[in-house]
């Protein structure tokens, strides 16, 4: 004690270092006590998917609009459904490199494709199929089913001649009905070329698609997106008979509206049939929540038609 009194400096230095020695052994403490009390992780949510889209999309004669709607999905990240007649005129190996490519061909690594009729022009959709690889299914098939989110979504082959049919008790009726029994989503969707209800006046209604839209709708699916007729169509929740269901029904939409460069008018309203237009490119952008969906048109710029809402899954 004599040496520090008579050494002040010293004396400091000890006084400093008990301080120093205090405050870690505090903090030692309070690490302690609060290591045993649970501490509930704060995690963001993560964010719903995107399934975003159309069909009708590049024709080698003019790719103003597939331009045009590849912009568009170029802002919208997400899964790319692309529901038929993707190449023009024939689907062939030509039509898919020198049209589709430079159009929508950016989006491949992300794009679930649907065959449409003029696949199947070129061979069985041969070269479609050697454009998508693995990620169009079966070759000999042409439909498949993934998940997305808590959604359950079917890719499906309305070209019925060339898988078998489409009735209950073809290959692709019974593999969809097996399909859907193993997997009992609480949201469904399912996307193919040929709409079973449409107001279009090139096309119209596909009565071949109703043995796809009964076992759908049987097994509870919620939404059906379409293409074949150049337009956008929007119907309320309906049966397989076009008999207006808003608790069980299924909700349809037409978007053959990617860019084929043949805009059709659209014909007079089917029941049901909510919103029409038959002058605008632009893509169809769903927002899978878990229980529920935000649709959303997406026009092609210097356009001003839209159409927007949210549904519940059954």
């Amino acid at each position: 004690m004599s040496n520090i009194a008579r050494n002040p400096f010293q004396a400091l230095m000890v006084l400093l270092l008990v301080i120093a020695g205090g405050a870690v052994s505090a903090a030692q403490t309070d690490s302690a006590t609060q290591s045993s009390t649970p501490v509930a992780a704060v995690t963001a949510p993560a964010s719903d998917p995107v399934l975003v889209g159309a069909g009708d999309i590049a024709s080698c004669d003019d790719l103003t609009g597939a331009y045009a709607t590849a912009k568009l999905i170029e802002k919208i990240s997400g899964t790319v459904f692309a529901v038929g007649d993707l190449a023009y005129p024939n689907g062939s190996d030509e039509d898919f490199a020198k049209c589709y490519q430079p159009t929508w061909g950016r989006f491949k690594d992300r794009t679930r494709p649907a065959p449409g009729n003029h696949e199947y022009h070129s061979g069985g959709a041969s070269a479609y199929n050697r454009y998508f690889g693995a990620t169009a299914g079966d070759p000999e098939k042409g439909y498949y089913s993934y998940d997305l989110g808590t959604w359950h979504i079917l890719a499906l082959n309305s070209e019925c001649a060339h898988v078998g049919g489409c009735d209950a008790a073809s290959p692709e009726g019974m593999w969809l009905r097996e399909d859907l029994a193993q997997h009992p989503a609480g949201c469904t969707l399912a996307y193919f070329h040929k709409p079973l209800f449409s107001s279009g006046g090139a096309h119209g209604n596909n009565l071949l698609m109703k043995p796809l839209w009964d076992a759908l709708y049987h097994a509870g699916a919620d939404l059906v997106i379409n293409g074949h007729d150049h337009n956008y169509e929007r119907f309320a929740p309906q049966d397989p008979g076009g008999k207006a269901d808003p608790k069980h029904g299924i909700r349809e939409f037409v978007v053959g509206s990617g860019g084929k460069n043949s805009h059709r008018a659209v014909g007079p309203a089917e029941p049901n049939s909510e919103v029409r237009n038959g002058d605008t490119f632009g893509v169809l952008k769903l927002t899978l929540h878990a229980r529920s969906y935000d649709w959303e048109f997406v026009p092609e710029a210097g356009k001003t038609f839209t159409d927007s809402g949210t549904g519940a899954c059954h």
